[in-house]
C-alpha cells in the first residue's frame, strides 16, 4: 500500500511537471512565431557575418548594381566579395508587398534603389523601414522577377522559360548569409515630387506627393475592387492648371486595408514607386493607410474665362533648316558650334537643337525668350510643348530655367533658377509634341526671360538626339 502511494505521488509529480513544461514551450512556440515586434539587436551569429563582410568585402553602389544586368543579356552569379548598402523603404506589415521588400541608396535624397525578392513572409520583422542593410552579393544574381518588366532585382538564383531568364527568391539559408542588417534604424524622409517627376528612376524610392485627391467618381469607393482577382488600381489626380494631373495607387487583394473607404479630401500621399505586375505601368503602392493624409479641402481647377493670352509664339513663320533668329530671342552655344534650328514639317514650324554630325565631344545650346513684364498683370502661367527624336540617354538632357537679371546678351552672366516641368522623353514617341503643363510664374517681379538648355554630344552617339519646341505661350488673369 505504502509503495501504491509512492507511485501514485511520483506519477503526479511527472504529470505537473510535464504540464509545466508544455505550457513553457507552447508560450515559448507562440513567442517565436507571433511575435512581430522589430528586433533592437542582433544575434552574434549575424553581428559576426556583417563584421567580417566590411573587414573583407568591397561596397558597390546601387548604380553599379543596376549595370551589372541589362535586358536579354546572361544573368551570370556574382562572384566577386561586394556589398551594397542601403535603407528599407517599403514593409509588407499590412500585406500590400509580398516577399520581396525595397532599399534606397540612402535615407533622404535617395539616387537610386533595388528590389530583394526573398522566400519569406513577415520580413518586416527583421528588414524594417528604415533598417540599415548590407547584402553580401557573392553567389547572388541581379536581374528581373519577370522578363521585361523593368524592376532591377536582387535574386538567390535562375530559372529560364519560353520568355527567358529570371531571377527568383531568395532562399532561407541564404537571408541568414547574404542579407545582413546592422543596429541602426533611421527615419526615411519621402522625397517630395510631382507625377509628372516620378520615372522608372524612382522605383522602390519612398516619395510624397502633395495637393492630391482621389477622382471624382471614387467616392464611397474602397482601395480595393472586390470584382478583381488580385490588385485594384484606383487614380489620383491633383490640380493642374486647367485639368488634372492623374496617377495610379494600386492596392493588393491581400492588403489588410483593402476594405476601408478611400478619403475624399485633398492633400499628402507618401508611398513606394512600384511598378505593375507585368511591368507596364508605374504605380504608386502604400506601406500602409497611415501614410495618407487627405484631410484637406479638394482643390480647384482654374477657369479659363479668367485669362487671357499676354504673349504666344507657334513658329509658324519659320524658315526651314536656318537658324532660329526671330526678333526678341536668344540664340546661344556655350559649347559647340551649333545653335537652334528654324524646323518646318507638314506644315508646322517649331525650333529644334540637335547635336547630330555636329563634331563637337560636348554641345550646349540655349534658347531665351522675349523680355516680359511681371509686373503688369497677375497669375502668369508658362505653357510649350516639346518633342524628341533618337533620344538614346537620360544624360542628352533639356532643362528650362527664368531668370530676372538677364540683360538680353550676356547670357551666362545671368542668374538662372531651374523650372519642373513636363518635357518629351524617351520613353514618348518621335515627334510627338508633349504638353509642358502650366507653369506658375506669379511669384516673380520685374523683368522675366525664360531659357531652354540641351546638352548633348555630336561624337557619343547615345547623346546625339534632338529636342523640339512649339507652341509657346503665357496666359495671365484678367
Amino acid at each position: 500500500m505504502k509503495n501504491k502511494l509512492v507511485i501514485r505521488t511520483q506519477m503526479k509529480r511527472y504529470i505537473r511537471l510535464l504540464t509545466v513544461f508544455t505550457f513553457i514551450t507552447t508560450i515559448t512556440s507562440c513567442v517565436q512565431d507571433d511575435d512581430f515586434s522589430v528586433p533592437t539587436t542582433l544575434g552574434n551569429e549575424e553581428n559576426q557575418n556583417l563584421q567580417t563582410l566590411l573587414e573583407n568585402g568591397t561596397e558597390v553602389s546601387m548604380e553599379t548594381v543596376k549595370a551589372m544586368y541589362q535586358e536579354g543579356e546572361v544573368i551570370e552569379q556574382i562572384t566577386s566579395d561586394i556589398y551594397v548598402k542601403g535603407y528599407v523603404t517599403s514593409s509588407d506589415f499590412t500585406g500590400n508587398f509580398y516577399k520581396e521588400f525595397f532599399f534606397q541608396n540612402a535615407p533622404e535624397n535617395p539616387t537610386n534603389a533595388l528590389k530583394v525578392i526573398l522566400n519569406r513572409v513577415d520580413s518586416y520583422n527583421q528588414f524594417n523601414p528604415g533598417r540599415e542593410v548590407y547584402i553580401n552579393l557573392k553567389g547572388l544574381y541581379v536581374g528581373e522577377e519577370r522578363v521585361g518588366n523593368g524592376v532591377t532585382t536582387i535574386g538567390g538564383k535562375t530559372e529560364t522559360d519560353q520568355y527567358g531568364t529570371t531571377v527568383v527568391a531568395l532562399t532561407e539559408n541564404q537571408i541568414k548569409t547574404n542579407l545582413l542588417r546592422s543596429q541602426n534604424t533611421t527615419t526615411i524622409s519621402p522625397k517630395a515630387m510631382t507625377f509628372s517627376q516620378i520615372s522608372d528612376d524612382n522605383i522602390g524610392m519612398l516619395i510624397s506627393v502633395d495637393n492630391v485627391e482621389f477622382e471624382d467618381n471614387l467616392e464611397g469607393a474602397t482601395y480595393f475592387d472586390p470584382i478583381e482577382d488580385y490588385d485594384t488600381q484606383r487614380t489620383l489626380q491633383t490640380c493642374d492648371g486647367f485639368g488634372y494631373a492623374t496617377f495610379p495607387l494600386e492596392t493588393s487583394s491581400f492588403a489588410n486595408f483593402k476594405d476601408d473607404l478611400l478619403p475624399t479630401g485633398n492633400g499628402l500621399i507618401t508611398a513606394i514607386v512600384n511598378k505593375t505586375f507585368d511591368g507596364s505601368t508605374l504605380v504608386l503602392t502604400l506601406n500602409n493607410t497611415e501614410d495618407v493624409n487627405l484631410n484637406n479641402t479638394r482643390c480647384s481647377l482654374l477657369d479659363p474665362s479668367d485669362f487671357t493670352v499676354i504673349f504666344e509664339e507657334d513658329f509658324q513663320t519659320a524658315i526651314n533648316n536656318t537658324n532660329f533668329d526671330f526678333e526678341g530671342w536668344t540664340n546661344f552655344n556655350e559649347e559647340g558650334n551649333y545653335k537652334w534650328r528654324e524646323k518646318t514639317y507638314s506644315g508646322n514650324g517649331y525650333i529644334e537643337f540637335s547635336t547630330y554630325n555636329s563634331g563637337s565631344p560636348v554641345n550646349i545650346a540655349w534658347v531665351v525668350t522675349p523680355a516680359f513684364d511681371m509686373d503688369a498683370q497677375d497669375n502668369e502661367f508658362l505653357n510649350f510643348k516639346t518633342a524628341q527624336h533618337h533620344l538614346d540617354s537620360p544624360e542628352n538632357t533639356i532643362e528650362l530655367f527664368v531668370s530676372t537679371n538677364y540683360n538680353g546678351t550676356d547670357v551666362l552672366a545671368a542668374t538662372w533658377e531651374p523650372i519642373s516641368a513636363n518635357f518629351a522623353s524617351q520613353s514618348d514617341d518621335w515627334y510627338d509634341f508633349v504638353d509642358s503643363g502650366l507653369i506658375d510664374l506669379s511669384s516673380y517681379s520685374g523683368t522675366l526671360h525664360a531659357a531652354f538648355k540641351v546638352v548633348g554630344s555630336g561624337t557619343d552617339t547615345t547623346l546625339d538626339g534632338a529636342y523640339q519646341i512649339d507652341d509657346l505661350s503665357i496666359i495671365a488673369s484678367n
